[in-house]
């Protein structure tokens, strides 16, 4: 009896020790999160989201980010790593590029160049004929890490999210495993830089965002908005701003929504001048409630990843206007189309964009 003591003692001695001094990648900084709003408001709970129809995507999941081109096709980027295209309804379905990497957003450029954000690769650019380039891959000496979305102005210069300079998804086992990293971490390294064609040269816009993810430009372009998920908010900057830190931002960066009810991702421009916006997931209780503590954080990341507390699945998109107002709220409670991340609207339809689900959402409009 004794010795079974003495052996679960022990092995109750390596369990805290395990939980206490095992190394993790992060060193959590101390926060703290706005009390969570909650569902009601502009953000009452509804199911407008629910039922959405399905487009079929050949085995494929996760269409990320989804844009109609110049050329009518249906653009959009897939878990495997490829880039898809195929007619508005879905039909006609091919395999358009496959970078290498993971393309999470793009955009297109005067010259009908799909310009990606490659989480892995960089900035790059893909030509009408499929053809590959590297526009930009660092900022100086420093590597663009996590590159997330990109946006074209018609200058021509280019707006990317560098959603953390600490969790590269080539490191650390993909997209959703570096952004978790980054986000229970707390650093706030993300940026926003800008790549300008004409001289191939790439600068900080900004910096200083937890976990910098969608950005979209304002109508008359002098103007970006950048979701920032790991602290629930949206900024808007200005794109003449240079190395600007949101900690400190004076004049040229102002908070444009912030303590939203979950973890905002895209954005997207969308028709009479709004911008659709998509959350992956709603708040939780437990994550905000360990702002405060970075060794619970630690903690957390010695558990078995079955134990993490990530919140439920939960449909939910808004639209709003550059002022800031919420002009649509769509949800499903149910999360049966997972982890949503914005919307592209045309005339006819919504579709729905989603880091994980097995087809393309989407919705008649009324």
């Amino acid at each position: 009896m004794k010795k079974a003591l003495l052996v679960l003692g022990l092995l109750l001695l390596g369990l805290v020790a395990y939980l206490a001094l095992w190394p993790v990648p992060i060193e959590p900084r101390s926060w703290k999160a706005p009390a969570a709003p909650g569902y009601v408001g502009p953000h009452a709970v509804n199911q407008k989201l629910a039922g959405l129809r399905m487009i079929d995507l050949g085995g494929e999941e996760g269409p990320e980010h989804i844009m109609i081109a110049r050329d009518g096709n249906l653009y959009t980027t897939v878990l495997s790593g490829n880039i898809l295209r195929m007619n508005p309804d879905g039909s006609g379905r091919e395999v358009f590029a496959k970078t290498g990497g993971r393309v999470l957003g793009f955009d297109f450029d005067a010259a009908g160049n799909l310009i990606a954000a490659d989480a892995v690769k960089g900035l790059l650019s893909i030509s009408p004929d499929r053809k590959v380039s590297v526009l930009t891959d660092k900022v100086g000496d420093d590597p663009i890490r996590y590159a997330d979305a990109v946006v074209v102005a018609r200058n021509g210069k280019m707006y990317l999210s560098d959603a953390s300079t600490r969790f590269a998804p080539a490191r650390w086992g993909g997209t959703f495993e570096a952004s978790v990293l980054d986000i229970i971490e707390q650093s706030a390294t993300g940026r926003i830089l800008e790549y300008d064609p004409a001289t191939r040269g790439t600068r900080v816009v900004a910096k200083g965002l937890s976990f910098a993810n969608g950005v979209a430009l304002s109508q008359d372009e002098k103007d970006l908005f950048v979701a920032e998920t790991g602290k629930y908010r949206v900024w808007k900057i200005a794109t003449d701003a240079r190395d600007l830190d949101v900690s400190t931002p004076g004049p040229q960066a102002r908070l444009l929504l912030d303590n939203l009810p979950g973890y905002p991702d895209n954005l997207m421009r969308g028709l009479d001048g709004k911008i659709w916006m998509g959350f992956t997931k709603p708040r939780s209780p437990v994550v905000d409630g360990m702002a405060e503590k970075p060794f619970l954080r630690q903690l957390t990341l010695r558990l078995p990843r079955a134990l993490w507390p990530v919140p439920k699945a939960y449909g939910h998109v808004v639209a709003f206007t550059e002022d800031g107002k919420i002009v649509a709220d769509l949800q499903d409670p149910s999360g049966a189309y997972p982890e949503t991340t914005a919307v592209t609207e045309t005339a006819e339809r919504l579709y729905v964009q989603s880091l994980h689900a097995k087809g393309l959402g989407w919705l008649e409009k009324k």
